[in-house]
């Protein structure tokens, strides 16, 4: 028994040591700090024939990441793929397959040490157990890796006493014990690189796989995210309806938060290999979105996709990379010049007339993208225009008509009844699209019609009644994923012959007796409890909805309870509570009220002149309601005749000509305002950050206002000197706070700090909410109270997401004592008492004249509820694409050139 010492300087430490042992070796146990592959071109067979192997190897995730599986798993993954490329996969191919047979062979062998149990594991030591029984212990510097043991200077103690051996053994259980095994994302990684070959796309037969071909080594795969298997279904069905109708018509209406635009960017990369294929003239690819998402889509692209994306500026008239670098020639007429294959362009340019959208209109498409598709919608109202398509929906059917292929995205279809989703559909039928409700008389066409059929009010049984029904848009033979349904279309078919595609109207009597008896049969079936016209209609065929809930039900979400505040059952300090609050409102004092007071009587005198309606009504009282600040700025900028605009830059105000009336109702109101000596809002911000503890979980701050966001921001900043603050907002405006100083901020850089938990509190606006991943914080908190409940489940969708560590989430809704805001979350906090599904059938927008009616809010949202949870197909028919399907995109090997994909992708119109 001895201790013998090398150096990598006079002994080949691989050899002399690590080779000589393992030879026939029984065991091998290894505390190995960073271990990768490359040790299999060190210990090549010998480790493999190895009966038992265990190696503990480092982890720098955060311990938090560590407590959920996914995130956890995606973590790791990043880490294994940051330093890999083409070429790598390629040299180390060997290298690949040799540890995929290991990993077969010796099952969980390497696991993984958390930070909250060592730290990082520095410490390198093993035990192996030779061939005739003997235990040999050694320490040294080298990693498992084949530069630790062949190449850098390292160090070995090599000591084979019983107390020695046995020290080394104790330190090696204790993490072992401690750590986690090697996720299946790794292994199943290692197994794809080991057969990885590059293919052309016109090489893959399976139209299926076009896209895992092309994105598994997009950044989200290889930071260890993937698509969820409902996207991944949703380009099923995009390619399920290529192949059937040849062009594509697809409104995809998921549940907030379910990440629609990933899986419509997915869609679109399918499509655009699809029509490449044909070898038709390429058309352009066109996404129009909300101007506050535009940059959302472009990032996500770029970044998650690694689909490059040119954006339209409409100020500076020229098409830009994410960054806003110009990437073409200046000018109006360049928007038909897009020198990407796919660019992006703000709905709010399409909603009037400019001469860029008489360019796009003057174009054909190969595909066009419609985000927030419920914004093309008809005027609501009873005057002159009501019931008129407005500006955009306009345009979104002229342009439909030119295009192959046209997606809708939206999670609000139906804003405040069923017949709003007909605005959307008529988008779908137009052009090619003209078979998605038939010919012009057909019964689809007519909300008032369709809709009892379709939610099964009425019950139609009778056949020649049902076939006034089906017979235009005449469902095509795999039209249906059932198999009853499916038969009678394909009987029909069969029946009619040339009849069916011939364009001519087909009437009952063309039909065999035979034919109508098999409609007869389906049309007194039930399924699921549902009619055939609730199962079968064009709705479900071309509207894709997904819920929360019932991704949550199986286990695809997590289900996690959201506790609603201000609560005083869950307050920690009930008389500091009470001190703030009078049940749900927040207590206000006279200058307060007097304000408040005054921005109505300022809206009333704006009405004299004929100003009142739309966004100048509540203009002044929603902005006081959000905080005395936001107030103030907006009073001033009135004042001095500024432009004042919404968040989302969609609706502007000015009073360059004021009455002297309306000038002395803003000096009144300024006065009032600038009298208000504490903001009761950032009072229980503090307190529930500091007294209910909420700073400890990380919070996110929302605000549909920038005066509002700021304003929080720079106080919290001021009080947390020592803690950075972030403020994530639109138009270039995100910034981050610390040690009383500011800078400018990107928004990726501050997302980023969030992930890493170096960022605990967030002040953000709604005009930066979607695409904000932020599950590493556990609070919310709504400085104002959005009249659109939508708005409140994307912001609490920020956080009610993958990787949340919490099982219950809190939100805390702030209002102000005797406002509108205080009966509106009245009525709705009623409503919000699912933990679970707070806002799942509330409306999309709370109306003006509901606000106006407050004694009839209640009823008024209860009649939109009831309509929201009539009886659909669609679960019926999608749910069976919530399960991943049978070809798991991860272990997609037939790759894409990088290089072939991007040249196809940077093609330009």
């Amino acid at each position: 028994m001895s201790i013998e010492r090398f150096s990598s300087r006079t002994h080949a430490l691989d050899s002399s040591f690590l080779l000589q042992h393992l030879r026939g070796a029984r065991s091998y146990k290894r505390i190995a700090g960073y271990f990768t592959s490359s040790l299999f071109e060190v210990a090549d067979e010998l480790l493999e024939q190895i009966p038992l192997v265990q190696i503990v190897c480092n982890s720098d995730i955060h311990p938090k990441d560590l407590l959920v599986a996914q995130q956890r798993e995606a973590r790791m993954l990043g880490r294994w793929n940051e330093k890999s490329s083409a070429e790598h996969g390629l040299l180390e191919r060997k290298r690949y397959r040799r540890l995929d047979g290991f990993l077969k062979r010796h099952g969980q062998a390497i696991r993984v040490a958390p930070d909250s149990v060592c730290g990082f594991v520095h410490g390198k030591a093993g035990v192996i157990e030779c061939a005739d029984g003997r235990k040999l212990g050694f320490i040294g510097s080298m990693n498992e890796s084949r530069n630790g043991w062949q190449r850098h200077y390292e160090i070995l103690w090599q000591d084979d006493s019983p107390e020695g051996v046995a020290w080394i053994e104790a330190e090696f259980q204790y993490l072992w014990d401690a750590a986690r095994p090697l996720p299946d994302v790794i292994i199943k990684e290692v197994e794809r690189q080991a057969h990885r070959c590059e293919v052309s796309f016109r090489d893959i037969e399976d139209d299926n796989q076009l896209a895992p071909a092309a994105l598994i080594e997009c950044p989200l795969y290889q930071q260890g995210m993937s698509l969820q298997p409902w996207q991944q279904g949703f380009v099923s069905e995009t390619i399920r309806h290529y192949h059937n109708h040849h062009v594509v018509r697809l409104l995809l209406a998921d549940e907030v938060g379910l990440g629609k635009t990933l899986a419509l960017g997915t869609a679109a990369l399918a499509l655009c290999l699809l029509m490449e294929r044909t070898g038709k003239r390429r058309k352009p690819v066109l996404i129009f979105a909300p101007a506050t998402l535009c940059v959302q889509w472009q990032v996500e692209m770029e970044d998650k996709l690694g689909i490059p994306c040119a954006r339209w500026l409409t100020q500076k008239k020229a098409w830009s990379d994410p960054a806003e670098n110009i990437i073409s020639a200046v000018g109006k007429r360049q928007i038909g010049q897009c020198p990407l294959r796919i660019g992006i362009v703000s709905t709010g340019l399409m909603s009037r007339d400019s001469e860029e959208k008489s360019v796009l209109l003057s174009l054909s498409y190969g595909l066009v993208i419609l985000d927030e598709a419920h914004k093309a919608r008809s005027r609501q109202g009873f005057g002159a225009n009501a019931g008129e398509p407005n500006g955009l929906l306009a345009f979104m059917r002229d342009i439909a008509a030119r295009s192959e292929h046209v997606l809708l995205g939206t999670a609000t279809p139906m804003q405040t009844k069923a017949e709003d989703l007909w605005d959307l559909l008529g988008i779908l039928h137009q052009g090619a699209g003209g078979f998605v409700l038939g010919h012009d008389h057909s019964p689809w066409h007519k909300p008032d019609e369709a809709l009892p059929v379709i939610t099964g009010a009425q019950v139609i049984t009778d056949a020649q009644h049902a076939w006034s029904f089906l017979r235009s848009p005449l469902p095509g033979v795999d039209a249906s994923k059932e198999s009853g349904a499916r038969k009678l279309y394909r009987t029909i078919h069969e029946d009619l012959g040339s009849l069916a595609t011939g364009g001519r109207t087909v009437n009952f009597i063309d039909l065999d007796p035979d034919t109508v008896g098999e409609l007869e049969d389906e049309l007194n079936a039930e399924v699921s409890g549902m009619h055939f016209f609730q199962r079968e209609n064009p709705l479900v065929r071309h509207v894709v909805l997904r819920k929360r809930r019932t991704l949550e039900d199986r286990n695809l979400l997590p289900k996690i309870a959201v506790d609603v505040h201000p609560d005083i059952e869950r307050a920690i300090d009930d008389r500091g509570f009470s001190a703030l609050f009078a049940d749900k409102a927040l207590r206000i004092d006279d200058n307060f009220r007097e304000a408040y007071n005054e921005a109505q009587a300022f809206a009333k005198v704006l009405a004299q002149r004929g100003k009142g309606a739309g966004f100048m009504k509540n203009l002044m009282e929603q902005r006081i309601c959000s905080s005395v600040a936001a107030g103030l700025s907006t009073a001033k900028r009135l004042l001095q005749g500024e432009v004042v605009e919404t968040d989302d830059d969609e609706e502007t105000v000015q009073l360059s000509e004021r009455s002297v009336e309306e000038e002395q109702a803003l000096e009144r109101l300024i006065m009032r305002l600038e009298a208000v000596e504490k903001d009761p809002k950032l009072q229980a911000i503090v307190h529930y950050l500091d007294t209910e503890k909420w700073l400890d979980h990380g919070v996110i701050i929302f605000s549909q206002f920038y005066d509002t966001a700021l304003w929080v921001a720079q106080q919290l900043a001021e009080r947390y000197a020592d803690i950075p603050v972030g403020l994530y907002a639109g138009a270039s405006r995100s910034k981050l706070f610390k040690d009383g100083n500011s800078v400018n901020a990107e928004r990726e850089a501050l997302k980023r700090m969030v992930a890493e938990r170096k960022l605990s509190i967030m002040v953000a606006t709604d005009a930066a909410c979607e695409g904000l991943n932020l599950q590493t914080l556990g609070t919310l908190i709504n400085v104002d109270l959005p009249w659109n409940p939508t708005r409140l489940e994307q912001r609490i969708g920020r956080i009610k997401r993958f990787g949340q560590v919490r099982e219950r989430v809190d939100m805390l809704n702030l209002v102000n004592a005797e406002t509108v805001d205080e009966k509106v979350y009245n009525k709705l906090s009623e409503r919000m008492q699912d933990r679970f599904d707070i806002f799942g059938s509330l409306p999309d927008t709370i109306k003006d004249d509901w606000i106006d009616d407050q004694e009839n809010l209640g009823e008024k949202m209860d009649e939109y509820i009831n309509d929201q949870r009539r009886s659909t197909g669609f679960e019926l028919r999608y749910n069976d694409t919530l399960e991943p399907d049978d070809s798991d995109w991860r272990s997609c090997s037939e790759v894409l050139s990088k290089r072939d994909f991007q040249a196809l992708m940077r093609e330009g119109w």
